[in-house]
């Protein structure tokens, strides 16, 4: 009985998944017809004590939501349409969030649930839990125990309230108004207003992040690459837009020479077993939540184009309008190593690389470098305008464009003319062009996420960890602010610090 019960499980597992969690999922278990139609359009995922252990253990989402409720209780069937409404964001072919919470629900009504309820010690209705798919398998939960992972979710009455939650428990920002990524129906509403920059944050989230996996998968940390992306990740500790980002930065150099010794290339053994080490920890560089294929800003109308390059080169725009003067060689230095060493498209490598070899002059200014770039950027861009016309490999609804665009900063042309955007010869007010920059890729772009970050903080009072705080000045002491903007400047030089105290603790127990 007890190998059927197993068997019994696994299959239910395999439908489920199967058949997409649904109305086709029941009637494929031999559920009747008027179970699955009550599941039509149901997000949530409905389980018993046969489904709930299996399920459960066999998801790919690294949480889960489970509401027990009682059919016959009306609170639960006003609760209902709240719910869905998270789990619409979450669970199904439409979700605007795939892969990232399972919603679930069990009716402790049904006299089969009763000792999987009981389990849970649900009390009333609806009782929300939350915790990673895997905690609830075989488990058993009250609210006495401590350091669980499951959670007690005590905020969750609406919808609203629901998701308000969801988002403190991932750090996250998903809105009930998020739709499905949908190339031609989600792209940017302007790309000539300013303010679009805002959603490219999490763009600028993703691409770091994108970026070190590709590093770890294809094994690019060797010993005569390590270091420059050491001083890269300097750079992103001091300077990254995003605090988190800043702040996985900082905890990865901490730890570098653990992972990574100056000795030992990752082609060797012994340093893929450091790499399996470090993918098993399931290290994210910006957190375990940041997005993977949603792009906001950098949304092409193909899955194709834009995307990581695009922020990318916001990362990198970012990163010279934010630093000091005296930081500009060596800024401009570790672009050009860190896109030579990591970056993986051959031809753009040594493109960009022949670029940087061409700088003869040091550079003496973060205007200088900012500069630089931008023209850079423009000369790609105008490379590849050619080839994508010819090709027709191009972005319909983004072509490849001199930049910024008129509409965009007006005040960045003194006279331009040609009849065609690949033909185009402006003559550049760079004076306006900086200014642009440093307003575009440094006080919009960092205040857009800082302001979220503040406002998620208020009730802890907490101050991030973040530079220029201008739009929440009025609620922060001046000797707060001082402090923000103290670490802001000290915090790369603190992180090789540690790295240096770090390699004198070993040091000293390799001499005891």
């Amino acid at each position: 009985m007890a190998s059927s019960a197993r068997l019994l499980a696994l299959l239910v597992t395999v439908l489920l998944v199967a058949a997409g969690r649904g109305a086709d999922a029941l009637r494929s278990l031999g559920v009747g017809e008027d179970a699955a139609a009550a599941a039509q359009g149901d997000a949530a995922v409905d389980l018993n004590a046969t489904t709930f252990d299996a399920f459960l253990g066999a998801v790919r989402e690294p949480f889960v939501v489970v509401e027990f409720f009682a059919h016959w209780c009306p609170a639960c069937r006003n609760y209902k349409p709240h719910y869905e409404k998270v789990a619409k964001l979450f669970n199904g072919q439409d979700a605007a969030h795939p892969g990232r919470v399972l919603m679930a629900r069990v009716d402790c009504a049904l006299k089969a649930n009763i000792d999987l309820c009981s389990r849970f010690s649900v009390d009333h209705y609806p009782f929300l839990l939350w915790g990673p798919p895997t905690k609830f398998v075989s488990a058993k939960w009250d609210r006495k125990q401590e350091k669980s992972e499951i959670k007690l979710i005590d905020d969750g009455r609406t919808a609203e309230r629901l998701l308000k939650w969801i988002n403190k428990q991932m750090e996250s920002s998903f809105t009930l108004d998020d739709k499905k990524y949908e190339n031609e129906n989600m792209l940017p509403k302007n790309a000539t207003d300013p303010e679009e920059i805002v959603r490219a944050i999490y763009d600028v989230e993703e691409a770091t992040a994108h970026a070190l996996q590709i590093i770890l998968e294809h094994k690019m940390i060797k010993p005569e690459t390590r270091d420059s992306l050491v001083r890269f990740l300097q750079i992103l500790v001091a300077h990254h837009p995003s605090k988190r980002c800043r702040r996985g930065s900082a905890e990865l150099l901490i730890n570098f020479d653990d992972h990574w010794p100056s000795n030992i290339s990752l082609s060797s053994q012994e340093s893929s077993r450091m790499l399996e080490s470090v993918e098993t920890d399931d290290y994210k560089i910006c957190g375990k939540e940041v997005p993977h294929g949603y792009w906001m800003f950098c949304r092409g109308s193909k899955s194709e184009t834009r995307g990581f390059s695009c922020g990318l080169w916001v990362l990198l725009h970012s990163l010279t309008v934010q630093i000091g003067d005296g930081e500009s060689q060596s800024t401009f230095t570790s672009i050009c190593d860190f896109i030579h060493n990591f970056f993986i498209c051959e031809e753009c490598r040594k493109h960009f690389y022949g670029m940087c070899s061409s700088v003869s002059v040091p550079f003496k200014s973060a205007r200088d470098l900012s500069l630089w770039l931008w023209s850079t950027h423009n000369k790609v861009n105008e490379r590849l305008m050619k080839d994508e016309k010819d090709l027709g490999t191009g972005d319909p609804s983004f072509p490849k464009v001199v930049w910024p665009p008129k509409a965009l900063c007006p005040s960045c042309y003194r006279s331009s003319s040609g009849t065609g955007d690949e033909a185009v010869q402006v003559d550049w007010n760079e004076d306006e062009v900086f200014s642009f920059l440093v307003n575009y890729y440094g006080k919009t772009l960092v205040s857009s996420y800082k302001e979220t970050y503040v406002e998620s903080q208020e009730k802890k009072h907490v101050m991030p960890l973040s530079d220029d705080a201008s739009s929440g000045a009025a609620r922060v002491p001046i000797g707060a602010a001082l402090g923000v903007a103290a670490a802001s400047c000290i915090f790369g030089a603190l992180a090789c610090f540690w790295r240096a105290q770090q390699k004198n603790r070993k040091q000293r127990k390799n001499w005891n």
